[in-house]
This record gives C-alpha cells, structure tokens and sequence, in this order.
C-alpha cells in the first residue's frame, strides 16, 4: 500500500508540474512547428526546376524545341491529357511553393529579415507568371484560404497586376536597411542562387517586369515599350546575374529531372526547327551556309556526320532501322534512340551536374532589342540584339567545347546575324531568342509564338516564324482544327475537387486549350 501512494504522488506531481512536457507533442525540438525562413529555402529552388522540367515534355514538343522519337504524340499535335500530364506547374505553384512561401513571408516579417520576405515574393512572382502564361485563368485571391472547398478562378489581367506588385514590394523589401534586415551572409545560408546577393534580386525581379510588359504587345492601352527598356536596363546586367538552379548531385529522385542518373530524355530528340536554325537554312536561307559555333554543344550529329532534327508529329522516320541506325537521330544526351549514356554522359544542360537557366542575361536583351525596335530605335534595337547572341555564345562556351573568340567573331559578322540596324527586323531578333531559350525557357518561348499567333503573324503583319515554325499536319481531335493556347489545370486536383469552379471559365469544354490567352489578345 505504501508503494502504491509513492506511485501516485509522483504521477499527481509530473501532472501538476510537467503536464506540457510530457503531452504537448508540438514543443518536441526534433519536430519544430515555426521554422527559419533559411531552413524552408533551398528546396523552393529545387521546386522551379521540376516544375518547368516536368512539364517541358509536353510544352517542349509544342513549341517544336524538343520532339518525340515516335509520331503523333498528343503534345506535339497540340492536345491534351486526360490526366497530370502536363500538371506540373500547377503542382508546383500551389503546393511546391504554396504554403511554404507563406511560412517564409510570416517568419520574415515577424524577425523583419526583408530580404527573405524580398525573395519570398520574388518567387512567388514568378509563380504566378508562369503559371498563368501556362494555364490562362488560374486561382489566385482564394488559392491559400483554409477550409475552402471549392476555388474560384481568377482572370489573366488581374494574375499579371499581382506578379506587377509582388515584384515591386520584393523590390523595395530588398533596399530596406532599417530594423533587423536579413543580412547576406544570414540569406546566403538558403540562398543557393545567389548567396544572398540582394542587387540580383532586385535585377531578377526587374527582368519578371520586363517579361510580363514584354507580353503584352498586342495591348497597345497597356504595352510600353519604354518601360520595357527602363526594367530591362535595371535587370540582369551579364551573365554573372543569370538565375541558374545548382544541381550538385548525381541520386536518382534527388539531381535534375534532365540528367542521365533520372533517365527522363531518352525518348525525346531535337527538332528540324532548332537544327534548322544552328545551320543557317532558317536565318540565311541555305542550310550550311553559315554553321552556329553553339551547334556541337547544343545537339548532336547522326552516326553519319549529319545534323538532323524530328518534325512535328512524324517522329523519328530511322526508327524502323534499328537503335544504332547510322541515320537515326540522336536523344538530347547525345546518345542513339532509347540509349543512357553512362554516369556523367549527356550534354548542354541535359546532364546530371547542370544548372537550369530559369532567366538570363541574353533572354533580357532580345526583349530589350523587341521593344526597342517596337518604338522606333533601331540603333539601340540592334545593340542589344548582338549583345544577347554574344552573351548566349559565351553561356552555350561554359557547357562544352570552348568557343573561341575568332569562333565567335566569324558568326557574328556572318550572314547569320544582321549587320546594320537599319536591316534588322522582329524576326531576326525573335528567331535568335529562340535559340537562346532552347532547352529552358520554354513557357518564354510560348509566350512569343503566341503573340505572334505562331506562324500566322500579328495584326501588324510582323510574322517572324513564317517558314520556320510548322504546325503538325493534323491536330488533336478535340481542337476544331485549331492550335493549343494553354495547358488546362492540373487534372487530379481541379477536374477531380474543383470541377464546379472551373466549369465558370470554360475548363469542362473539349477545346479549353485552344481558348486563346488575354495576355496575347489586342
């Protein structure tokens, strides 16, 4: 009996005194329910890269960067998919960074380190841009809200007027020096592009103005090509600033969705359009003519010496040959059709340890050089056009075999590139944009097709992809013979639980992603 009374005078004494040690399971310090803005960030870099990696093998053969070794998939005549196929933006924007961009905005504000803030809505800005330059209409006041059942969508214009504030609030949190701002050395530690370096940030979030205004040039109460200059003059300033995502492991379900150790590519092969384009025929009119120094890096020659690309919707026709046909058209890696090369194989940027552009220097100056010549200053129009094929060939140098100056030199003053800024036109600029976005800035690259209407042309009658860019020969189904204009949301999660929501923009109609976008309408 006396040891029973211990007993119970102990557990009445840990109850009365200790009660919120031993129960309350959210104070255990191994599983921590506020946590650093540092420690929430390296993985939201990681979350950009997959998003926009996932999703290329449906947008890549789209836009005609990449193809699929076989004819006719869905992609590449402009269809769609009855799944989460092509999802992977969504997926990222909502519950990649989602929420954890939220934490981080919360714990930033509360410990006033604003340049976490500054990079948290810096993402989140390019979240939204991309997202809805993907998707159209997407859900953007409600996206957050807890206890929501149901989401409502919200229209394109009111998506780029948030990505506009968010980028200028990053901005001003960036040049905030009072209080306990985050120091570098304190961001760097999350920071794995640009170690905390508050100017490139600020010069990343200039370049999202620029590419947000730079869409709108069918919107002429809207478009100012003045402003489009002044933010670009204020984004990156060389290739130093390019926001490039760090792969530095080799682990499968860990390193880049593009590697040879995740083995994503080897169905999938360069288009006619870029090789078209690397050997002169689409710039000079002579395939052979003048061959781009970018081209050994960038793709790669069949078994035979010759470049060759697929065409939309035909596949590769030296299939039939077999995997090592001397004709067959390589994989991105470099390999033949289906073949993974060994550890530390591929090319450019489709290999294990290579960073992911997601804005460059050069992408800024060909939209510098667009608006420039839009408003009538050829002379700056066509400084900005060489600087951006400059800096490509230096970027495209740092991948592979070295390019030399003289390399460098021939190809620029060659019949490739224009000359004089009297000669220059929309569609010398944009066809060296496209190059220099191939293999990563595929929603970039979408955006200008579309304002250019494809190979159809604006109401203007600028018409920079006539000849180049060719549709497939027959279109999905459901498209009413028409090209696709959008990705639809991703299906689990909006055709599955939001259906009612997305039934009020046109989401449950078979030729949704042939609806064309508000960014790219007059």
């Amino acid at each position: 009996m006396k040891k029973i009374y211990i007993i119970f005078t102990i557990l009445v004494t840990l109850v009365a005194t200790g009660c919120k040690k031993f129960l309350d399971i959210n104070s255990d310090p191994a599983t921590p329910q506020e946590v650093e803005s540092k420690s929430l960030t390296p993985p939201l870099f990681a979350q950009m890269e997959r998003g926009v990696q996932f999703d290329s093998r449906f947008l890549g053969p789209l836009i005609k960067n990449i193809i699929y070794r076989t004819a006719s998939q869905t992609a590449e005549i402009h269809g769609w998919f009855g799944s989460d196929a092509s999802g992977e933006i969504w997926r990222t924007v909502y519950y990649g960074l989602g929420n954890n961009l939220g934490l981080i905005m919360d714990d930033a504000t509360k410990t006033k380190q604003y340049n976490y803030l500054g990079m948290a809505q810096a993402i989140r800005a390019w979240g939204w841009q991309t997202a809805t330059d993907y998707h159209g209409e997407i859900i953007l006041k409600q996206a957050f809200e807890p206890n929501r059942f149901i989401f409502e969508y919200d229209n394109q214009a009111d998506v780029y007027a948030e990505v506009v504030r968010l980028a200028n609030q990053s901005i001003t949190n960036f040049k905030r020096t009072d209080d306990n701002n985050g120091t570098t050395a304190k961001m760097a530690v999350g920071d794995i592009v640009y170690n905390g370096n508050s100017d490139r940030w600020i010069k990343f979030n200039y370049g999202l103005l620029a590419r947000n205004m730079n869409n709108l040039v069918n919107k002429k109460e809207i478009y100012k090509p003045e402003k489009v200059i002044e933010f670009v003059d204020l984004a990156l300033a060389s290739n130093a600033d390019n926001f490039i995502i760090p792969n530095t492991v080799a682990i499968p379900g860990e390193g880049t969705f593009y590697g040879t150790t995740r083995a994503n590519l080897g169905i999938y092969k360069q288009s006619r359009m870029i090789v078209g384009l690397l050997d002169g025929l689409f710039l000079t009119g002579t395939s052979g003519a003048v061959i781009d120094p970018r081209r050994p890096t960038m793709i790669t020659a069949s078994g035979d010496g010759v470049f060759r690309g697929v065409n939309p919707g035909s596949g590769d026709p030296n299939l039939a040959v077999g995997v090592n046909a001397t004709l067959g058209i390589p994989n991105l890696w470099g390999a033949q059709d289906q073949v993974i090369p060994s550890t530390g194989g591929g090319k450019f940027i489709f290999k294990d340890l290579a960073g992911f552009p997601v804005m460059t220097y050069a992408e800024m100056q060909f939209i510098k050089a667009e608006a420039a010549l839009r408003s009538g200053n050829a002379t700056m129009a066509y400084q900005a056009y060489l600087n951006g094929i400059s800096a490509h060939i230096d970027y495209v140098s740092s991948l592979g075999t070295a390019i030399s100056t003289a390399q460098k030199t021939a190809y620029l003053t060659s019949a490739a590139v224009v000359q004089t800024s009297a000669t220059l036109t929309l569609r010398d600029i944009m066809l060296q944009k496209y190059i220099a976005l191939w293999g990563h800035g595929y929603v970039e690259t979408w955006c200008d097709l579309r304002k250019f209407n494809y190979n159809v042309g604006d109401a203007n009658g600028n018409n920079p992809y006539l000849g180049v860019f060719f549709f497939p020969t027959t279109f999905f189904p459901d498209n009413g013979g028409k090209p696709a204009q959008r990705y639809r949301p991703r299906f689990n999660s909006e055709y599955l639980w939001n259906l009612d929501a997305l039934k009020k923009v046109g989401g449950d109609k078979v030729d949704y992603h042939t609806y064309p976008m508000w960014f790219s309408q007059p």
